[in-house]
């Protein structure tokens, strides 16, 4: 299965660089929705079978101009949204930014025990994305597009595919309608073909960090916004 993972576009928080993560969540931005309504277009060479959203208002105001354009209906799910930031919901500080990342790159790397503050924990995390990357693939579709959030999407990326790690998750960028191309399917390999727009090769490997949106990390700068 080809499984082309979408960030939603810009939102209100991600400007305020918020860990806004609840339901039902903001809307878009102005920007947010020329983003979105740029998807088709960038997406025309796709053969899409099946779309599928967040049950956050964002992700299927992104997906709506990609459902008209396809015909397709929109699958919304649960299993697609952000992952819960708990008891750090709406803090934009850098000791709530650096805890929600450290936790969900600690999942990736297997740590799945670790629980966000009031929050879920790694397997709670990766079963319900897992689940529904499994339904996808179930209905037979070569190509499933699903537009979710950028940590979730970085951190199940970083778990599932095996020329994905940690470092390479956390130093890449996910943009507001940034695309992760990956090649799979579930309980098999998992490979990342494109990381927005580009294909991937050894040298794409190198360590480094950035925030759960894609901005760039505590350490290096003010916090990110929630994905």
């Amino acid at each position: 299965m080809r499984l082309l993972l979408i960030r939603h576009g810009q939102t209100p928080s991600n400007l305020k660089h918020l860990l806004d993560t609840a339901e039902p969540g903001p809307g878009l931005t102005p920007l947010g929705e020329q983003q979105a309504a740029a998807l088709p277009t960038a997406l025309a060479a796709e053969n899409i079978d099946a779309l599928y959203a967040s049950t956050l208002v964002r992700s299927q105001l992104t997906a709506a101009p990609l459902a008209a354009a396809t015909g397709l209906e929109v699958h919304v799910r649960r299993g697609l949204r952000e992952l819960s930031a708990g008891d750090l919901e709406m803090r934009g500080d850098d000791q709530a930014v650096d805890t929600y990342l450290t936790t969900a790159f600690a999942w990736s790397a297997g740590d799945l025990r670790r629980r966000m503050p009031g929050g879920e924990d790694g397997t709670e995390a990766l079963g319900r994305f897992d689940a529904v990357v499994a339904e996808a693939a179930g209905t037979g579709a070569g190509t499933v597009a699903m537009v979710s959030h950028g940590a979730v999407i970085r951190m199940w990326t970083a778990a599932r595919a095996e020329n994905i790690d940690v470092g390479f998750a956390s130093a890449h960028q996910l943009q507001n309608t940034g695309v992760v191309i990956l090649s799979g399917a579930p309980g098999g390999t998992w490979r990342v073909l494109a990381w927005e727009g580009r294909s991937l090769g050894p040298e794409d490997r190198a360590p480094g960090t950035s925030g759960p949106a894609g901005e760039p990390s505590v350490r290096q700068s003010p916090p990110g916004g929630t994905a």
